[in-house]
């Protein structure tokens, strides 16, 4: 049987890893919707407790036992073969789905879902819909890749048609979703060990466009506009970009404090709204652009856009400011990818700290070979760096790699066990003035949160 009929029928679901970035926001959803969870994980984590603040039990450590009763069990792609939970789910017979499968079943309860994808922006673009649309008016429903302040969740459930959602390249999961509206920020070179050339990861974002009705696109990326330029004729194509010939533009664009973008959005070359954003970085300018062809599909109008944009500051784990005290400020932000370090060091460097502080974690072996000299090309820009040791996640290291090779080649780096050394080398070293920004999308956010909390102690 498959997952769509499946869940009609049952009302136990258990989710193993369930404090995840891309678990906790299926649960919170399934939650609203009347079942009955469990989950289980190893880690205590911000997405754990607002599980548990749901009522959902979780388990620490994960134990054979912790199935019992379950009539679905959910897993991450991440879990192992061997898995004791994995193993019992299927020995006692009960079905068994890989997240981005009951992903895909949510999409397809809504007549309309929007799915983002792109290998940057895809979290900070979804909430920032999301945000626009509610600000609007409308009510959808959304599953995000990090925390919304505005409803302090990863996902929610709306009574509208509308789905906004985002959706990841990650071998292929996007392809589990069924979306009417398919917005395709950009196209770079990650999880490469999965789609080994880039033909392969266009020929994946085609195959998404092309199951959609609507394909929104950024009509300056040269990688996206390969892919689009391979979908189905009959689409309805709508394109964005500070490129004029596209349908959604900007013009006049100013930085205020340095950082903060204020511009024109133009729709099909006439004035649709101004807006003034309250997140840093030029790249943002795009994200903006995404979000309101994204939202005014969804029946947002000017008024609604700008309101939303203007008045989102940010999802969890994006520039989000931890500690803003004595001179001393630190940040946290989910970048694990050359390109998306490099805008956020270039943002932090234009608002005029004294120093900044690149405290990054790399993410998977495969990412830290095969983007090395990228690497250390872009975390050589920022005033001071520290290394923590790489975070293999899924992998195994086959590849020899190492953060002592990365930190050989970046001036001045310093390398230090995670989190106590992070914390107390900041800690020793960070004057007034400096902004220490935590970089990664591991758990690199604790060794933050630990030198805040130093910084609390001494007042």
């Amino acid at each position: 049987m498959n997952i769509d009929e499946l869940l009609k029928q049952i009302k136990r679901v258990h989710f193993i890893g369930i404090g995840g970035a891309g678990m906790c926001p299926l649960a919170e959803i399934l939650h609203h919707e009347g079942y009955e969870l469990s989950g289980s994980d190893n880690n205590e984590s911000d997405t754990l407790r607002r599980i548990r603040a749901l009522g959902i039990p979780v388990a620490m450590g994960q134990r054979a036992e912790n199935v019992d009763g379950a009539e679905m069990v959910i897993y991450t792609a991440a879990l192992l073969p061997d898995n004791p939970e994995l193993v019992a789910a299927r020995e006692k017979g009960i079905p068994t789905f890989e997240r981005a499968k009951l992903f895909g079943a949510i999409s397809r309860r809504y007549p309309n879902t929007i799915g983002i994808c792109g290998t940057h922006g895809k979290t900070t673009v979804t909430a920032m819909t999301v945000q626009t649309a509610m600000t609007a008016g409308l009510d959808p429903s959304a599953l995000i890749g990090g925390r919304l302040p505005m409803i302090n969740a990863n996902g929610r459930v709306g009574a509208s048609e509308y789905f906004i959602c985002e959706a990841c390249e990650f071998k292929d999961h996007f392809l589990e979703l069924s979306p009417r509206c398919a917005v395709i920020l950009n196209i770079d070179n990650d999880h490469m060990e999965y789609f080994k050339t880039m033909e392969n990861m266009k020929a994946s974002y085609t195959k998404f466009a092309d199951m959609a009705d609507t394909v929104i696109y950024n009509g300056d990326d040269a990688n996206t506009l390969d892919a689009v330029r391979a979908v189905s004729a009959g689409k309805t194509l709508i394109s964005y970009g500070r490129g004029e010939g596209n349908d959604w533009s900007a013009a006049h664009i100013t930085m205020n404090r340095g950082a903060f973008p204020e511009f024109d959005i133009l729709y099909q070359g006439t004035l649709f709204t101004h807006v003034k954003l309250s997140v840093p970085g030029s790249h943002n300018v795009y994200n903006a652009l995404a979000c309101a062809a994204a939202a005014h599909y969804a029946g947002a109008d000017a008024d609604g856009i700008r309101r939303g944009v203007e008045s989102f500051t940010g999802a969890g784990r994006r520039f989000e400011i931890l500690y803003d005290k004595n001179g001393i400020t630190v940040a946290d932000d989910y970048a694990h990818h050359p390109t998306e370090l490099e805008a956020t060091i270039d943002t932090a460097l234009k608002m005029e700290y004294d120093r900044v502080w690149a405290v990054f974690q790399p993410f998977t072996y495969s990412r830290t070979y095969m983007l090395m000299d990228d690497f250390a090309r872009v975390l050589s820009k920022a005033d001071k760096c520290v290394l923590t040791e790489i975070m293999g996640s899924r992998e195994i290291n086959t590849y020899g790699v190492s953060a002592e090779q990365l930190r050989a080649k970046i001036p001045g780096a310093a390398l230090c066990d995670f989190p106590d050394g992070v914390a107390d080398y900041l800690y020793a070293n960070v004057q007034p003035g400096d902004l220490v920004l935590t970089l990664g999308c591991g758990d690199v956010y604790k060794a933050a949160k630990q030198l805040v909390k130093k910084y609390e102690a001494r007042g």
